[in-house]
């Protein structure tokens, strides 16, 4: 694509030039991206919370739905 002069090699040479600058707004726009995914715990997890809340459902401690009702 000839943009008034500039053959597609003046084009790859401009932006290997400014490669570096490319470079970083694509670095930015990626850990902005990355934080938005981001989100707080409501309440901080312990080490072994999850296998804990396991045994305890097996052990009958905590109450489960049953499909016999």
């Amino acid at each position: 694509m000839i943009i008034y002069g500039h053959s597609g090699q003046d084009i790859r040479r401009m932006v290997w030039r400014k490669r570096y600058r490319l470079l970083s707004i694509i670095v930015v726009i990626a850990v902005a991206v990355m934080l938005m995914g981001c989100t707080t715990l409501k309440k901080p997890a312990k080490l072994g919370d999850g296998l804990n809340k396991f045994w305890d459902a097996i052990g009958g401690k905590v109450p489960t739905k049953s499909t016999d009702e």
